[in-house]
Parts: C-alpha cells; sequence; structure tokens
C-alpha cells in the first residue's frame, strides 16, 4: 500500500499528448511567419505581432517587446480566448483574440509594419479604405476570381485604445469580410486565413499589392 506522502498529485498543467502537439503546430506557425516578415524587413524594431490558433479556447502570440524577425520559443506566449490578459501581451493582442473570437474558422494572424501599408494606410485613412483593382495577384486571395474585381481594404484610424478599436474593426469587417485583411493608418496591415499557410500567402499577396498600388501612384503624371 503506497503511503499518502508517496502519492504524487496530478498537476493541472498536465496535457494530453495531442494537446502538445496543437500547441507545437500552432508556436511553429507562429515562429513561420515571423521569420517570412521579417527577411523582408516587415517588422523593424520589434514591430509587428503574429498568433495562431492553438484550440478552440486558446492561442500562441508573440509577447511584447520581442524582435519578430528572431523569435525563439520563449518569445511565444499562450492566451486564453475567455481571459486574454497575460503580463507579456502586447498591448495589441485583444485584436487578434477579437477575430479569434468573432471568426472560428481563422487559424492564424499576422501583423506587419511594411512601408507600402503604412504609408498607403494613411493616405487613404480619409476614404476609409485602400482600393486595389487590376492586378492578377488579386486572385491569391480566398474567394477572389478575377482581377476585374475592386477590393476595398478597410483602413482603420489608429488609436492605443483597444477596447475601443477592436469593437470598430469588428462592426466593419460584418460576418463575411470581402478581404482577408484590414489596415492601421500609419501603422500597417494584419493580415488572416483558415490555416497558417493560407494567411501567410494573404499576407504576402496583401503587402506585395499595396506595394504595386503605391508605385502605380508614384508613376501617375
Amino acid at each position: 500500500m503506497a503511503l499518502t506522502s508517496d502519492i504524487l498529485p496530478i498537476s493541472p498543467l498536465a496535457r494530453l499528448p495531442e494537446d502538445t502537439a496543437a500547441r507545437d503546430a500552432a508556436v511553429a506557425a507562429v515562429l513561420e511567419g515571423a521569420a517570412f516578415a521579417g527577411a523582408r524587413g516587415w517588422v523593424p524594431a520589434t514591430s509587428g505581432n503574429f498568433s495562431a490558433r492553438i484550440d478552440a479556447d486558446e492561442i500562441a502570440i508573440t509577447a511584447t517587446g520581442t524582435d519578430k524577425a528572431r523569435l525563439t520559443r520563449d518569445d511565444i506566449i499562450s492566451v486564453s480566448l475567455a481571459d486574454p490578459a497575460h503580463p507579456r501581451a502586447s498591448a495589441e493582442a485583444p485584436l487578434h483574440v477579437d477575430l479569434y473570437r468573432a471568426f472560428p474558422e481563422i487559424a492564424a494572424i499576422f501583423h506587419v509594419h511594411s512601408p507600402a501599408a503604412t504609408l498607403l494606410s494613411l493616405a487613404d485613412a480619409p476614404k476609409g479604405a485602400v482600393r486595389i483593382q487590376g492586378f492578377e495577384l488579386q486572385k491569391a486571395l480566398a474567394g477572389v476570381k478575377t482581377h476585374e474585381v475592386a477590393l476595398d481594404i478597410p483602413v482603420f484610424a489608429n488609436s492605443q485604445d483597444m477596447a475601443v478599436l477592436g469593437p470598430q474593426v469588428l462592426a466593419r469587417l460584418g460576418g463575411a469580410p470581402a478581404v482577408p485583411g484590414y489596415l492601421l493608418a500609419g501603422h500597417g496591415l494584419y493580415a488572416w486565413g483558415r490555416t497558417a499557410a493560407e494567411a501567410r500567402r494573404h499576407l504576402e499577396a496583401l503587402e506585395v499589392l499595396l506595394g504595386f498600388e503605391f508605385e502605380r501612384r508614384r508613376l501617375q503624371p
């Protein structure tokens, strides 16, 4: 018979193998997405943030103040969608949480501060959107079948108050966003996807399309 002192309590942090696999996959998605953006100069000076869904209740997300181009696993934290408060969470983490709550199909969200996204969002803030049209690459976005369609990437005024900004974003996106991304004026781009691979494709496509539009305007007489 085992003595009471020989019986070890089960840790509340113990996880099933499948839970560990989901967590590892989410962390890997964050690392890969951030490295991809970092290699392109889209996350200067510790800017940007990246997240991936672990399950219906939790996400993996980059901690505040970390160099997104040189992340390690220690730079990624787990945040509950029900109670997202975390001492290492970025001030913008609620924007990720809001999207995951509103759209269960979203698997990953990537946010960057590229020159084209930042400058065009500032220029077109009074219009409320940056319009993209006529580029074949538009078809890289889920659901887009032709270059002829006009894609309006929503632009929101930048704010430090996420409790105000988050609901504004969700109200405008509605139940089925036409574009898998939005812009914060003078700040940068948020892009997402139903898989981490799709989020990365959407991020790259939107960034390149914004670059095309920036150059098109610059070359106009």
